[in-house]
């Protein structure tokens, strides 16, 4: 049995074991990246994380927001009031995120008619059956 090649001193994301891989797959979902994101300029509750991200669910919102809370990405903050009133924002870590994301996000508004257009003609070529 081979053993793991990773250490805290010696990080990959290509080793199984090495909890690096984990910080990628919780930061590389849609609901995730999208809310750091969101989240960048300043705090927010919960109607307005809705609204900015359009189709997201309740559920789905608030599980997200939980685990970002959990890995230290984001904040939150019960003002203790009533009726309740609960604010979200990025930790330090979550800001060093969100400077990394924001060239993700720069890159997916600049490249997506490329990417669309590729879909489409990989999609006719295989419909009309002339792809190799």
């Amino acid at each position: 049995m081979e053993m793991s090649s990773a250490t805290p001193t010696n990080p990959s994301v290509f080793d199984p074991a090495c909890s690096s891989r984990h910080a990628l797959e919780l930061v590389a979902g849609k609901w995730a990246m999208l809310i750091i994101s969101a989240l960048e300029n300043g705090p927010m509750r919960n109607a307005a994380l809705m609204r900015k991200l359009g189709d997201v669910s309740q559920k789905m919102l608030t599980q997200t927001l939980k685990e970002l809370e959990r890995n230290g990405l984001v904040i939150r903050e019960d003002k203790g009031t009533v009726p309740p009133h609960v604010e979200y924002r990025l930790s330090d870590v979550g800001r060093s995120l969100s400077e990394a994301l924001n060239v993700l996000d720069r890159w997916a508004e600049t490249n997506f008619p490329a990417l669309d257009a590729a879909r489409e003609r990989y999609d006719a070529e295989r419909a009309s059956g002339t792809s190799a």
